[in-house]
């Protein structure tokens, strides 16, 4: 009998990854939390982070999650990509930069490159004597951006 709770809980992880893939965050947060009830495998943990912060707004409950499956597997990047979604969740872009360059330090995969690519780096300021938060280089910036010169 145990045996097939265990089977039954890692099919549900599998078709939660595939509703994931498929953008379906609705249908894996359920297919998750049922697979769990049944195999309590901590290394799922911040999948369910990333699906509790996206669909119920839980982006405190999100991130200790992801925290804890990444002290449990330091060199899995699938757990550095949810952390820093759930980052991005909450407006926290430089923190998920950060969180993605770690996970490329360990491996990293190609949704980790999207993800970076998606949010980019900041543009050095434009006048590189001054620092970045010096008002002159903010306006400039805004400027010369919305011109379509930067």
């Amino acid at each position: 009998m145990e045996f097939s709770s265990v089977d039954d809980g890692e099919k549900l992880f599998g078709r939660a990854l595939e509703a994931l893939a498929a953008g379906e965050t609705t249908s894996a947060l359920a297919l998750l939390e049922r697979a769990l009830k049944l195999v309590d495998n901590p290394s799922w943990h911040s999948y369910l982070g990333y699906c509790i912060a996206k669909e119920r707004g839980q982006v405190r409950k999100g991130t200790e999650l992801c925290i804890a499956s990444l002290t449990l597997e330091p060199e899995n990047p699938d757990h550095y990509l949810n952390l820093a979604k759930v980052h991005v969740i909450a407006a926290q872009k430089s923190e998920a930069l950060s969180v993605l360059r770690q996970g490329m330090s360990v491996g990293g995969n190609p949704e980790i490159l999207a993800l970076l690519e998606l949010l980019g780096t900041r543009k050095p300021p434009v006048l590189s004597f001054l620092s970045r938060d010096n008002i002159m280089n903010k306006v400039l910036g805004k400027l010369l951006g919305r011109m379509g010169l930067r």
